[in-house]
């Protein structure tokens, strides 16, 4: 143990500390585990004559922060409406303002030394412990030790047990050397200022200076130094038989919890997480993108802590029931078991070469081929609910892959390569699978940044590549286990089916959970929309609709492309595909699309001159690529629906819809179609939806929709779905974040991403318009940005294929005359960031960035 120092007595902070008010400063004596009063300073906003609380938030931080660390969830607090709940932030003894004892704390005593303090504040529930780092624990052993006054329970970054045999994570670990400890720890600073230094975004300087006022000498820090000495490295340490006691207590609660967890922790990463989630199953979770160990500083943690005591059940009742969606239910792979005896084609691969077919799959091979994977993958482990993330491209294995999981229950999860590799990263660490499934490159990456998940290879492999990718079975090996096996029983409609994630336009890509009924729902609107039968030959260009093409009923070809790239699917590609399964309907993306009308010759229109459907997806399309794509498909209907990953159709428009529409503020994408609802939002003069909802004509607001296919929810995500959504429980609508209208007729138009309005002092305007009004004057393609403070900010218009940086004379006044507002720039740029999936979505909030810099006389910026 380390040695013992002079006692000091608790004290207040001093006041000009950023966030920190003041009044909410105490001291309180009570009794410890050591048998001596000792003093606590802690946070709390209650005052003399406050009415009673909806309860308490009990806030306990970690090593070697301070209550400080809680000072936005104690003014949200302040300021929320509705209930009010009471927060205190305690400061462990040893640690922040409270009492320096001179004696070294174990965490079993810290979890006393707590209890006692509750006890003198009378605290008697209902009472929320909230904790991070080893505060964490804390908040769980007082948990676990008051049952009876726990109401829920709120952890972030924290650990309750080392999960299996991992070791003390290396951070750690360099902390404990016996030559390191003291002097990173109490002798200087370097342990706090190395947790300062990994915030994410960096820390005010004035907020890390707050973080050391407790901290400035090594008496002050030895309590840093303790909470670091009680780490169990190992399962004889003094606290390890503490922590398994209060992890064996946590898996007994059954009271509402929440997880919120920064995933780019290098101490307590996604397998604690993992770990707390086995412990409290019934959890909710969100993963702050992008922030770290400091989650309270990296991420809006009290809007999250403050949202969920307004919603979370409390009070002990039942959780309000979600709304039925329908007894109907006819599984996805129900036309695999009625084609099992059928030899024609289900599923054409194209070979390289462009021209001839790679593999063509007949229905019964493709209904045994599913059947026997199941068996296998069952046979091996894989259990319901367990997840399976894919790694394929597009294809024969893909397909059946994915079916086997779906008939057993299995999750799929589906985050296609079209996110890059670092978007890939977060979309698989934060679905944490089980199991992956992938090509031998794919399953290469996830060794190498050790994505988690038992690995199964797409495809043969020898002996000594398997080794060397630590996989554990093929896809062809599972079909000859599962050969003589039977299926279990298929899941229920209501079990959670896929994760499939978000293209990441709009911010990392977000993790969208279907139940097995709702991703039929999907298939039923395609069908219903599209007339799209087992007659249909089907060319999907478009991965998400790949997927469906089996539950469909069609025969589908899957064209030579890169899908990371979706302008790689050229006309002579295409037509190559069309002819390998006698295609007349096909699916494409708004890029692939775009690039088919250039590289058309004479040879595929005469291929292409009995296509009778032609569907893209992805992003609204406007009349101009329309016109273009109908003198190449002369006999198609050309349909273009409204739809995202959470509800992949909401309207549905054609080309003579279109026609029919006309212009107007922004890109008319038709009728509500396959069942589903909208209404409107509607914006006020500061740009932010609210008031009643509204189907009123020419009122601009953001979109919301309510349909049977929509999403269950978002994975992992529990704020930000709670945030989409709208209506109740027994109603619920989803929040798009696309901003539009409804004309007359009934018809949507979409004017952009609510993100993205401009808000000047004279209104507020929203891009699409304005974009399509600059593309009038020859700009090849706009966006609309606003650059300045939000309320008085000036809009920029920015012009693709132009040269870098500010554009004056001839162009820049025909934009401006386009327009017809007021247009404070108009800059050049050779590209226009896109989004990778669709190659269609601009980043428009990145434009602004670059336009702020642009315009400020800085050197123009490379995007």
């Amino acid at each position: 143990m380390s040695g013992t120092a002079s006692a000091s007595a608790a004290s207040r902070p001093p006041e000009g500390l950023p966030g920190l008010d003041p009044a909410w400063s105490r001291l309180v004596e009570a009794p410890s585990s050591d048998g001596a009063p000792r003093t606590w300073h802690l946070l709390d906003t209650e005052r003399p004559g406050d009415p009673e609380p909806a309860g308490t938030v009990l806030a306990v931080h970690g090593n070697p922060t301070w209550s400080y660390l809680w000072r936005d969830v104690l003014a949200g607090a302040l300021a929320a409406d509705g209930p009010r709940w009471r927060v205190i932030a305690v400061d462990q003894l040893e640690m922040g303002y409270s009492e320096r004892t001179g004696r070294p704390r174990t965490l079993a005593e810290r979890v006393r030394d707590l209890g006692l303090l509750t006890e003198v504040l009378g605290l008697r529930g209902p009472v929320v412990p909230l904790g991070h780092d080893w505060g964490g624990i804390v908040a769980s052993g007082w948990a676990v030790d008051h049952p009876e006054s726990t109401a829920g329970l709120i952890l972030t970054n924290t650990a309750l047990h080392r999960p299996g045999s991992d070791p003390v994570p290396p951070v750690l670990r360099l902390a404990l050397t016996p030559g390191v400890l003291r002097t990173g720890t109490s002798r200087t600073g370097a342990f706090l200022e190395t947790t300062l230094r990994i915030a994410h975004p960096p820390l005010a300087p004035a907020v890390r200076a707050a973080y050391r006022a407790p901290y400035r000498s090594a008496a002050e820090r030895l309590g840093i130094e303790q909470f670091v000495r009680d780490i169990p490295a190992s399962s004889d340490a003094e606290s390890a038989a503490e922590i398994e006691r209060i992890a064996a207590g946590v898996e007994r609660l059954t009271v509402p919890a929440l997880l919120l967890w920064g995933p780019q922790d290098p101490v307590f990463q996604e397998r604690y997480l993992a770990d707390l989630q086995q412990r409290l199953p019934h959890a909710d979770v969100h993963r702050f993108e992008g922030a770290g160990h400091l989650v309270p500083e990296d991420a809006d943690v009290a809007t999250a802590v403050l949202t969920w005591l307004r919603s979370a059940p409390l009070d002990g009742r039942e959780p309000e029931a979600p709304a039925p969606v329908g007894s109907d239910y006819d599984p996805l792979w129900s036309v695999l078991e009625a084609r099992r005896a059928d030899p024609s084609t289900a599923l054409v691969e194209m070979r390289p070469d462009r021209r001839t077919a790679l593999r063509r799959v007949s229905w019964r091979l493709l209904a045994t081929r599913v059947e026997q994977i199941a068996a296998g993958l069952v046979d091996l482990g894989v259990r319901p609910g367990q997840r399976v993330s894919l790694l394929v491209p597009p294809g024969a294995d893909l397909t059946a892959a994915l079916y086997a999981c779906l008939r057993i229950g299995a999750v799929v999860v589906v985050a296609d390569a079209g996110l890059g590799l670092k978007g890939m990263t977060r979309a698989v660490n934060g679905a944490r699978p089980d199991w992956i499934i992938g090509v031998p490159a794919a399953l290469g990456i996830a060794r190498a940044l050790r994505w988690p998940g038992v690995r199964i290879a797409a495809g043969a492999l020898s002996p000594a590549a398997a080794r060397a990718l630590g996989v554990t079975a093929t896809l062809g090996g599972l079909a000859a286990r599962g050969a003589s096996r039977t299926l279990p029983p298929p899941p229920a409609a209501d079990d959670l089916a896929a994760v499939l994630f978000t293209s990441g336009s709009t911010g990392p890509a977000k993790g969208v959970r279907y139940t097995y009924r709702r991703l039929a729902g999907v298939r039923d609107a395609l069908r219903g929309e599209c007339g799209l039968t087992p007659e249909t030959g089907l060319v999907a260009g478009f991965a998400p609709f790949a997927l469906f093409g089996p539950a469909l009923g069609c025969r589908t070809a899957t064209p030579e492309m890169d899908v990371t790239r979706p302008a790689t699917l050229t006309a002579e590609r295409l037509a190559a595909a069309a002819r390998a399964v006698d295609a007349d309907s096909f699916f494409l993306s708004p890029a692939a699309l775009t690039n088919v009308v250039e590289t058309a010759s004479d040879a595929e229109r005469d291929d292409f001159a009995r296509i009778r459907t032609v569907l893209s997806a992805g992003a609204p399309l406007g009349a101009p690529l329309l016109e273009r794509a109908a003198l190449i498909f002369p006999a198609a209907t050309l349909r273009t629906p409204y739809g995202m990953t959470e509800c992949l159709m909401v309207t549905d428009v054609t080309l003579d819809d279109i026609r029919a529409a006309g212009t107007g503020n922004g890109v008319c994408v038709g009728h509500p179609a396959a069942g589903a609802r909208v209404r409107l939002a509607p914006l006020g003069a500061d740009g932010r939806p609210g008031g009643a909802r509204t189907t009123d004509p020419d009122v601009t607001g953001e979109i919301e929709v309510r349909a049977p296919h929509m999403l269950d929810g978002y994975d992992r995500l529990w704020l930000t779905d709670r945030l989409a959504r709208a209506g109740t429980a027994a109603e619920p609508w989803h929040r798009t974040g696309d901003v539009g209208h409804l004309d007359a007729e009934g018809r949507l138009w979409v004017e952009g991403r609510l993100p993205h309005i401009v808000v000047t002092d004279s209104g507020v305007v929203t891009p699409v318009a304005v974009e399509q009004r600059a593309e009038s004057a020859g700009v090849p393609r706009a966006a609309a940005v606003g650059v300045g403070p939000r309320g008085t900010q000036q809009l920029v218009v920015v012009a693709e294929g132009q040269r870098p940086g500010v554009i004056e004379g001839p162009l820049a006044d025909a934009v401006r005359a386009a327009v017809g507002r007021p247009v404070a720039a108009v800059l050049g740029i050779e590209r226009l960031p896109t989004d990778i999936r669709h190659n269609s979505k601009i980043d428009r909030a990145l434009l602004a960035r670059w336009a702020t810099t642009v315009l400020s006389g800085r050197r123009v910026p490379t995007l």
